[in-house]
């Protein structure tokens, strides 16, 4: 089979070697898997929390559809995304294109339970990056306590000093000033724009631009403020603008602002992005908006080859769907066997030996052998130069092999089934009015849902017996959907993965 690798690292703290390392790991893997790797994508420096930022990850997505690969390896699952949201939309293109994702070092099969082995992987990456983005806060919120610059593009206007603190730019202050007291005076931003331009004066190098005007003539840094989140320092910088002159600014932003903007639609939310099929075509279903007759706005999952007249499965509301497979998830922790075998098979996949540590293991025997026949060289008199230094060589390749057992010991703990437990426990009190919370508990448990006429198939990361879902289990909660959405497509049942 032919595959590809993809690899990261997320930032300056991290070296060239870190994806070197990445992709030596993942042809390790692949060899002795038997695949042939063809092409490797890697983004530097880049994070992993938002897909649509990195360009390598995009080619990847992009070059799937061309039928050249059918496998992507990466080092460990939070290489390919640590935002949940990301993973499931971007697998379920891959796997459109029949393309899987492989970790080369977590022993994540493509069995049910491996399925939801690699959702409790994923969630532990993202709540990582939370971790790690608290942290960062608490350091960023001290400097706003400090007055200390946080990073990024230093604010038009000033420089920072030798200690990392804002001071005003005598180049480009007065550049400020003028600004905010031609707007103050009654000029629109289009015509100071157009001045500064003319006279070549620029950002950064950057021309003006009407937007980055309207974002100064907002900044209240310019009256001296420093916020960062909820920490307000209000005399963190140097001050450049006057309240009066601030405020009029302010007013005249006020009432010239369009009113249509207060009409602009919010992007709506749909929890089973990526898990919805049709049952009539295979196709992808996805959410939909319109606005009915009377102005109010319908949401819907529409099956895409119906928008292209090519299915005729009907339009599913959105609410109603939503509301039944969150439901029939919420049954799993009714069933505490059934709960229980399933922290027993996450648990048990991590038994299985990490495919990286085989390899270091199988060098390092074959290293101890190498040794052993320097050492029996040099006792039967064989002494030479390059005797010397092959046996140097070779001590040094021993003791940075077996270092690097020790790190992926270390860096791949085992998660013991009390935390396994107590981690899908947690989404056993998922709230139907939280989105999060119920996109969550989706990524975890359900793998996809087929969408008939007649009935719904939820099938979900784990096995129990013939049937994913029990229908009379859930029966009370159809009867119910049924009754407070009369009128819509129909879905009465549910049944087998086969549509038995």
């Amino acid at each position: 089979m032919d595959a590809v690798i993809y690899a990261r690292y997320s930032s300056d703290n991290q070296r060239e070697e870190s994806i070197e390392g990445q992709v030596r790991e993942c042809l390790a893997f692949a060899e002795k898997k038997g695949y042939n790797v063809i092409k490797t994508y890697a983004d530097r420096a880049l994070s992993g929390t938002r897909a649509d930022n990195r360009p390598e990850f995009q080619q990847m997505i992009s070059d799937s559809a061309l039928g050249e690969f059918e496998i992507v390896i990466v080092w460990k699952i939070d290489r390919f995304s640590r935002d949940k949201y990301d993973s499931v939309v971007y697998k379920s293109k891959l796997n459109k294109n029949g393309v899987s994702v492989i970790s080369a070092t977590e022993p994540i099969d493509d069995s049910p339970e491996g399925k939801l082995m690699e959702s409790i992987f994923e969630g532990f990456s993202e709540y990582y990056v939370r971790d790690l983005s608290m942290k960062t806060s608490r350091g960023m919120t001290e400097n706003a306590i400090k007055g200390k610059f946080n990073g990024g593009c230093v604010t038009f206007g000033y420089v920072i000093d030798e200690n990392q603190c804002f001071q005003i730019d005598p180049a480009t202050a007065p550049i400020v000033k003028d600004i905010f007291e031609r707007y103050a005076n009654g000029e629109p931003i289009k015509s100071i724009v157009l001045e500064l331009n003319e006279k070549s004066i620029t950002n950064h190098g950057r021309p003006f631009t009407y937007h980055f005007i309207n974002w100064m003539l907002k900044n209240r840094r310019y009256l001296g403020e420093y916020s960062f989140r909820d920490t307000i320092n209000s005399q963190g910088i140097p001050r450049l603008i006057s309240d009066d002159v601030f405020e009029r600014c302010k007013n005249r932003l006020t009432a010239n602002k369009h009113k249509s903007a207060s009409f602009k639609k919010t992007e709506e939310k749909y929890v089973l992005t990526g898990k919805l099929f049709c049952g009539k075509c295979g196709g992808t279903i996805s959410g939909i908006s319109g606005t009915g007759s009377k102005g109010g706005v319908y949401r819907y999952y529409k099956c895409v080859a119906a928008k292209r007249k090519r299915c005729r499965t009907k339009n599913i509301p959105k609410e109603q769907i939503e509301d039944i497979v969150v439901k029939a998830t919420m049954t799993i922790f009714e069933d505490k066997r059934l709960l229980e075998r399933i922290c027993n098979a996450c648990f048990n996949l991590q038994n299985q030996e990490n495919p990286a540590m085989a390899a270091l293991k199988k060098r390092l025997k074959e290293n101890q052998k190498e040794l052993d026949n320097v050492m029996k060289a040099i006792k039967a008199g064989i002494v030479t130069k390059s005797t010397k230094s092959e046996l140097d060589k070779l001590e040094a390749e021993h003791e940075k092999i077996e270092s690097e057992i020790s790190v992926e010991n270390i860096q791949r703990p085992i998660i013991s089934k009390e935390k396994i437990k107590a981690w899908l426990m947690r989404f056993s009190s998922t709230a139907m009015t939280n989105f999060e919370e119920k996109q969550n508990l989706i990524d975890l448990f359900v793998n996809s849902v087929y969408v008939y006429d007649d009935k719904l198939v939820v099938i979900f990361n784990f096995r129990d017996g013939n049937y994913h879902v029990d229908p009379e289990e859930l029966n009370s909660y159809i009867k119910k959907a049924n009754t407070q959405n009369s009128g819509c497509s129909p879905i009465i049942k549910f049944g087998d993965p086969y549509g038995n």
